[in-house]
């Protein structure tokens, strides 16, 4: 009993001490704070400017009950500046990251390989020079609630690494807000998001990307280049974003949910991809199917482009683009092949489709053509001229209306197309579209930047 009474009393001790946070008011402190931190530590960086001459280190380790937490007195009261940034190095894991304003030099704020379970959260970064915002080669690392703004030089905002060949893996990105990054001049290497290169993209991440919403930033022609296998992309929102989403290198990615405005889309390279359920409106291009310089599937080199082979591409509403769904041109391209275009509804614009290459073994089924200035290179039997009766809601978006023969339409059974554009799940007899027709709430939507980054007003963990 007496045993039993002294480790209780131990616990609570033991609690107690890692219930009081370590509050500090220096980046010598702080480094010395995160030198001696056990699991449940919690250090408080006061509120004010901090100028860095070196990297602050985090090697330390928390748990999963009880992360070492590294935050700002407020969200984005303490600044780091100067030429370092934080940096986790292995073998740190389950450590928080939280509140900061970054305006030090950029390419020093990472996770390393090598480190694992760690979390960056509701920091702004705005980081001067040429280099990245925030760099990710661990596994199981949550990115979220963070802002990323105003870069006006070369390099990428996140970038996604690995370790050896393999990408990431296991990565939550979410409800994150990138914005303003102007063109860079039509330089290579100015991505928006870069998740992977080349020579990682035969290796499965596993990751999702969701709730993220990207405005006016350009960098150069790929906003996001995905260049890994087995990634997640859904429910994002893209506004004015003079740059294309890119599946660029890799294989089986799922990009469905997603609402593109005033940019030139989705373009596909790769096998084996699910594209599904995405609203595109007002898009120089929609749609555009990659037309393969080579085939890395029979030993081409990982930086080819890649011929796209077997890819859905169904349920997606597309309004008034300047074009619809395209296959590019390409001297001595492969094309595409078995690539399945379904069920998807386009309203207005230019042609439904149009293929400048080979597209063999195409599928093309029940896809809903209206006011379109022709259904292009889309064969007899693959689509039917008629109204969807697209009505806006009070959010500018055209949903079916109640009475829409699109309504129970679809007569293609994918089973992978579960949801639609608002995360419900589509029950019986699916309709047409990205949007599945229902009075329910939804789960996703549309997002506002009072929706994501540092800011939000929905944050909640």
């Amino acid at each position: 009993m007496i045993r039993y009474i002294f480790v209780l009393v131990c616990s609570i001790f033991m609690r107690s001490v890692f219930a009081a946070p370590i509050v500090v008011s220096s980046i010598k402190d702080l480094q010395e704070a995160i030198n001696k931190a056990l699991p449940g530590t919690s250090i408080i960086l006061k509120n004010g400017s901090y100028y860095t001459e070196a990297d602050i280190l985090v090697g330390c380790s928390g748990t999963k009950t009880n992360p070492i937490i590294i935050q700002a007195q407020t969200i984005g009261g303490a600044i780091i500046t100067g030429k370092g940034g934080i940096s986790l190095v292995s073998p740190a894991s389950h450590i928080v990251v939280r509140g900061f304003k970054f305006t030090h030099v950029a390419s020093r704020a990472r996770s390393a390989a090598g480190t694992r379970s760690c979390r960056w959260t509701r920091n702004v970064f705005e980081t001067p020079g040429k280099g990245e915002y925030l760099t990710i080669a661990g596994d199981d690392h949550e990115i979220d609630y963070n802002t990323f703004q105003h870069k006006k030089e070369m390099g990428r905002i996140l970038a996604i690494r690995g370790e050896g060949s393999q990408i990431a893996q296991r990565l939550h990105i979410h409800h994150n807000y990138f914005y303003d990054f102007p063109d860079q001049g039509g330089a290579n290497g100015a991505e928006t998001l870069q998740f992977g290169l080349s020579g990682l993209s035969l290796s499965t991440s596993n990751s999702i990307v969701e709730y993220n919403l990207f405005e006016k930033c350009h960098g150069e022609n790929e906003l996001i280049s995905v260049k890994a296998s087995g990634v997640t992309l859904r429910y994002n929102t893209i506004w004015d974003c003079p740059a294309q989403f890119t599946l660029r290198h890799g294989n089986r990615c799922e990009v469905y949910g997603n609402f593109f405005f005033n940019t030139p889309g989705l373009r596909i390279y790769g096998d084996d991809h699910h594209i599904f359920s995405n609203y595109f409106e007002n898009c120089s291009q929609a749609i555009t199917i990659g037309n393969g310089g080579a085939e890395v599937a029979d030993g081409a080199p990982l930086t080819s482009h890649d011929r796209p082979d077997r890819v859905l591409i169904a349920f997606n509403t597309l309004v008034d683009n300047q074009k619809n769904i395209l296959l590019q041109a390409r001297q001595n391209g492969l094309g595409a092949t078995a690539i399945t275009i379904a069920d998807n509804i386009i309203q207005g614009g230019a042609e439904a489709a149009v293929l400048s290459g080979p597209l063999k073994e195409g599928v093309w089924k029940n896809n809903w053509l209206y006011k379109v200035a022709g259904p292009g290179d889309i064969p007899a039997g693959g689509y039917k001229l008629k109204d969807a009766q697209l009505v806006k809601d009070s959010k500018g978006i055209y949903r079916l209306g109640a009475k829409s023969p699109a309504i129970g339409s679809a007569d293609a059974d994918f089973k992978v197309v579960n949801v639609d554009m608002d995360a419900q799940v589509r029950k019986g007899k699916r309709d047409a579209g990205a949007d599945q027709y229902m009075q329910q709430k939804s789960v996703a939507q549309v997002l506002q930047n009072s929706q994501a980054g540092a800011a939000a007003n929905q944050y909640s963990r």
